[in-house]
């Protein structure tokens, strides 16, 4: 097995402290352990009227997509994609986020070993071509990698492989979504996502990528053997819930050539939003549940893809932002749906597996409740997403169906062109929310109902669908699409609708403006 020399970036060898300030009253917990269940309203006295100032000078992210870009996904004649039996080449990083100065290491595994670099771009819009590329190592040699043991009790797979790079974060990189890329000799080339903050400067709108829920579904080694995700393990070569993981590690790469399941989601949001100029910050569902991300900072967040595993302090965190007047946009559904615990590796790093046990007891239930639905951890289902969002998770949805508009004459729907009744083709689809009787409604609020759609779900039982938005007494807004289609609305061809892109600003706009 070839060694895996460690190479630092040239000219970005100073290392950084972090500059990550949370705000005073938000949950700080390392672990879901320090942290005592909360409730909307419940601290109103002592969260205060102040709200984020409006940012003044220019915007970050429309400077940067000025930059020349690089077309994204590649299209380049390239080999087929890596695969998890092979293992070309993959790696995992060291942290879903990174602020200026910090550093993030990269582990990577080459099969034949060899030489390879990294490549580090950033995704936008950058006149459409989807990416700008920063910066490529020198040239590493890496080797094969030993997949890890499943832990005996939790089934989580942890890697110890060696540092291959490290990457110190210039201070003139802007804030988002960022894809490190690992290209053998070969031509083999894999991915794995990261974030970079921007901790100096509070921008109106913060997009939350859902780092938890990449983890959750990533099924790392896709191989017929060793591979787990919550969802799935393997028996005799095929997915079974029951030999699911309860514990999954971000120690490892993401299944295939690293593009996690649902990123597509928040890159479609990604592309049309920074295309539009709007003022954006970049953090994740970690950065929520730590503290890093301090709401307060900033008019609203926005949660453009499929956000669906939740800690309580992330839940604790974002009811206390509502209560203080921030704005909440949920641009997908079945959000908030599962109850999670984020905690350390085995070497005590914070925030590097995440726990649901889902529909198997919890040993490790704790004053925050058992990882389970968070409809389901209170015993009087107070707990249930319902309470926040305003609609929850109800079905599967089997054939994509349009959503009929209701009330057209709100501010939502302003210059869409649309009408009561009027349908938009083939908006509803994955899995969508609605309302669910016996469960708690945010209080206090003015909620609408903005459009809906009847759906048969998997087991042909007819549901209905609601894209929902409240008001809240102190300015702010929370808006959940109740489809995992409304981003693809915004920017995917085949999918693009303008009214959708139209009222999705209108949401946007108002939250900045409030």
């Amino acid at each position: 097995m070839a060694g895996v020399r460690r190479r630092r970036a040239l000219g970005l060898l100073a290392l950084g402290a972090s500059a990550a300030t949370a705000g005073a009253f938000w949950p700080t917990a390392s672990d879901d352990r320090r942290v005592v269940a909360g409730r909307l309203g419940s601290d109103r006295n002592s969260i205060g009227s102040t709200r984020a100032a409006a940012p003044t000078g220019p915007v970050p992210v429309v400077r940067e997509n000025q930059a020349p870009g690089i077309t994204w996904p590649p299209t380049d004649g390239r080999r087929p994609g890596v695969d998890d039996r092979r293992r070309q080449i993959q790696g995992y990083a060291s942290a879903t986020s990174v602020a200026h100065g910090e550093t993030i290491d990269f582990h990577v595994a080459v099969d034949p070993a060899g030489p390879y670099r990294i490549t580090v771009v950033r995704l936008g819009w950058y006149g459409g071509a989807g990416a700008r590329e920063l910066l490529t190592s020198p040239e590493l040699t890496g080797g094969p990698q030993p997949l890890p043991v499943p832990h005996p009790e939790t089934g989580a797979l942890a890697c110890r492989w060696p540092v291959s790079w490290t990457l110190r974060i210039p201070d003139d990189w802007t804030s988002g979504l960022y894809q490190a890329i690992f290209t053998s000799a070969e031509g083999w080339r894999g991915y794995t996502p990261f974030v970079v903050r921007d901790d100096r400067r509070a921008a109106a709108l913060c997009v939350v990528v859902p780092f938890t829920t990449y983890q959750a579904y990533n099924q790392w080694p896709m191989d017929g053997t060793v591979g787990r995700s919550l969802y799935y393990g393997y028996r005799h070569g095929v997915l079974d819930y029951e030999r699911r993981s309860f514990d999954v590690s971000y120690d490892r790469p993401y299944a295939g050539e690293g593009w996690p399941k649902h990123l597509d989601r928040d890159h479609d949001f990604v592309r049309w939003a920074e295309k539009r100029g709007y003022d954006l910050t970049y953090a994740t569902t970690e950065d929520l549940h730590s503290g890093r991300l301090a709401p307060a900072r900033h008019r609203g967040l926005v949660f453009c893809g499929h956000d669906e595993y939740w800690s309580r302090a992330m839940r604790i965190a974002a009811e206390r932002a509502v209560a203080a007047g921030t704005s909440l946009a949920f641009l997908a559904a079945n959000s908030v749906y599962w109850h999670i615990r984020l905690g350390p590796s085995a070497d005590g790093r914070p925030e590097r597996l995440v726990t649901c046990y889902k529909t198997s007891p919890d040993p490790g239930a704790d004053a925050a409740g058992a990882t389970t639905h968070w409809r389901s951890v209170a015993p009087d289902g107070s707990d249930a997403e319902q309470r926040l969002l305003g609609i929850q998770y109800n079905g599967i949805v089997a054939t994509p169906q349009p959503l009929v508009v209701a009330a057209a004459e709100h501010w939502f729907w302003a210059g869409c062109g649309v009408a009561d009744g009027d349908r938009i083709p083939g908006l509803v689809g994955g899995e969508a929310d609605g309302t669910v009787s016996g469960n708690p409604r945010p209080a206090g609020v003015t909620g609408v109902t903005l459009g809906t759609a009847s759906y048969p779900n998997r087991y042909r039982q007819q549901r209905v669908q609601k894209t929902h938005l409240y008001e809240t007494p102190r300015g702010g807004v929370v808006f959940a699409a109740g489809t995992l289609f409304w981003t693809m609305a915004l920017h995917r061809n085949g999918h693009r609708d303008e009214r959708v892109e139209r009222a999705t600003a209108n949401l946007l706009d108002r939250i900045i403006r409030s």
